[in-house]
């Protein structure tokens, strides 16, 4: 593994001193393929010596599967793993949101249709020294470039990508160290990983350390990206807290260059800013150090009915029932994840770290009761395991990607334990659900008595939640004119219909509705404000952008991926 350059604090890498951004274009438009401004090869290749030759063009993955590249049997590999994460995560320019591809080149397309670059980023660097990510943040600042941060491409919201971008790709950046951490927020174990660690590649290091890490249900998520910089729900969340609420250290470049160290003694705004505040905005992290908490047993549990023999409204009973029992399980420490179709019910698992398998089970045990006397038929599985990773190999069901669209929206513990307002969520559920959607609760509780002496920017909103709920309509390749309906189902029926039971709620950031109306206050909340300025500080240059990002609406791109300032934006189609 690469170790992780631990530069002294606030080197400036000779590069700090960055001259604001160039308009060559005659306009506040970032420079695109085709104009005027853009860099010649020969600018290009000069770049790409400074960088030790890691400059990398974009071919998108699914070249293979069109003309006049044609291989069928290429082709067939890729068909086979589109929907897997380790197909995508490999390349300097795939992603895993295929609304954001706008149908450009996938395994799915016909044959004849071109792959075009379209929204891919034009160029990436495989960064592995901190002074590649400051040469390229300089470049892209000196020739009116949009900038973009890629690590694994792990993103609903499109954020790792972008028409004629260069990016930075952190994904090789794998370096692990243990510490013994101590100051007067914290005392124990700590994980420094470099900002391409993945969430298996920390477990499986923990474990042999007899620890475990908190990270995401799926385990190719980067930890240090949009995962904790977003807040970042995990399995182990009502034991320890988000995953922001881990995170003890950060080393990051901001935006001009500067490699800076951040924690609670100093750049503290930028700590803030960077736990919870979003990915990809205040600056490109290259390590991220947080707590690692002593292992043990674990125990876990599946449930799964269906509707089959039995009236909608019994199902629903059960469902509104196992509702009300949230709380009870949730403050055991325990997270309960729950898929939910207009069919059927699956808890699919629920995860106890620390937690006796007795435990457990006298947890779920009323839910068996009240399925037992409404005559539904179920099944069920219960073990205890010996450690985290373990449990979690075990029982985590495989994520797929490319194949939803999402919107979401944080439940309040007042929503559940209120017989009212819990029939109405009941309700809104079956209008959900009404509409073909899934419905996925991941139930936590990471309010502060949880999570301990933390500071950072997480969305208010989670600390009085009982719940992420997160609907999602299927996508279909090929499809368009459907999936800009399901878009827009989502955002005008699907999320009110939850959000009306909590409007001064908001919604998980990394998971949600990317056209979800008054998005500021819905994914910051009151934290908005102060990380606009936050950013403005670190980021000098407005050069970190992503959809519905901080600071975000100062900027619009057009349909053919132009990137410009609102207030002179063109219009252009």
């Amino acid at each position: 593994m690469l170790p992780i350059n631990s530069l002294k604090l606030g080197a400036f890498l000779g590069l700090a001193a960055f001259a604001p951004a160039v308009d060559a274009s005659g306009s506040d438009c970032r420079c695109f393929p085709g104009d005027q401004c853009w860099p010649s090869l020969s600018t290009w290749d000069a770049f790409n010596q400074s960088v030790n030759g890691r400059l990398v063009a974009t071919v998108p993955l699914a070249t293979p599967c069109h003309t006049p590249n044609y291989n069928s049997e290429k082709c067939e590999v890729l068909k086979d793993g589109w929907l897997l994460p380790e197909e995508h995560y490999k390349s300097s320019s795939s992603f895993m949101a295929p609304f954001f591809t706008n149908g450009t080149c996938d395994p799915y397309h016909p044959v004849s249709k071109p792959c075009t670059l379209g929204n891919f980023v034009r160029y990436a660097v495989n960064v592995s020294e901190s002074s590649h990510v400051a040469k390229t943040l300089q470049f892209a600042t000196e020739h009116n470039i949009r900038f973009i941060i890629r690590n694994t491409g792990h993103d609903y919201n499109g954020k790792s990508t972008g028409a004629g971008a260069l990016s930075v790709w952190t994904h090789h950046l794998k370096g692990l160290e243990f510490k013994d951490w101590k100051d007067k927020y914290y005392t124990g174990k700590a994980l420094k990983m470099g900002a391409g660690i993945q969430g298996i590649e920390a477990y499986e290091a923990a474990q042999a350390q007899g620890l475990r890490i908190v990270s995401g249900e799926c385990p190719t998520v980067g930890i240090a990206g949009g995962y904790s910089q977003g807040g970042g729900h995990s399995a182990l969340s009502s034991r320890y807290g988000l995953g922001a609420d881990q995170v003890l250290e950060w080393e990051v470049i901001d935006g001009n260059g500067r490699f800076l160290v951040a924690n609670r003694q100093q750049n503290t705004d930028l700590f803030w800013a960077l736990c919870g505040g979003g990915g990809g905005t205040y600056g490109v992290v290259w390590s991220m150090t947080s707590k690692a908490h002593a292992d043990g047993q674990v125990s876990g549990l599946n449930l799964t009915f269906t509707t089959s023999g039995i009236s909608d409204d019994t199902f629903f009973e059960a469902v509104e029932f196992y509702n009300t029992r949230l709380p009870s399980i949730v403050d055991e420490g325990v997270m309960s994840l729950n898929f939910l179709t207009n069919t059927s019910f699956s808890i699919s698992p629920m995860t106890g770290p620390d937690v006796p398998l007795k435990k457990l089970k006298s947890l779920i045990e009323p839910v068996l009761n009240e399925l037992k006397r409404l005559g539904i038929t179920y099944t069920y599985q219960a073990e205890e395991f010996g450690s985290y990773l373990e449990q979690f190999n075990a029982q985590v069901p495989l994520v797929e990607v490319g194949v939803a669209q999402y919107g979401s929206w944080l439940l309040p513990r007042s929503i559940v334990t209120n017989l009212s307002t819990n029939r109405e969520l009941t309700q809104s559920i079956r209008t959900v659900l009404g509409q073909h959607a899934t419905f996925t609760t991941v139930a936590i509780n990471v309010a502060k008595n949880v999570t301990g002496d933390v500071y950072n920017a997480v969305n208010p909103a989670w600390r009085t939640a009982i719940a992420h709920v997160l609907m999602s309509t299927p996508w279909e390749f090929n499809e368009p004119e459907q999936m800009a309906e399901n878009r827009k189902l989502m955002t005008d029926l699907l999320v009110p219909s939850i959000s009306k039971l909590a409007p001064e709620s908001g919604a998980y950031l990394n998971e949600c509705d990317f056209d979800q109306p008054n998005w500021k206050k819905a994914f910051y909340g009151k934290n908005y404000n102060d990380l606009l300025a936050i950013k403005s500080k670190y980021d000098p240059h407005s050069l970190f952008y992503g959809l519905t990002a901080v600071g975000s609406d100062e900027w619009t791109v057009s349909n053919s991926g132009r990137m410009c300032r609102v207030a002179t934006a063109s219009g252009e189609n």
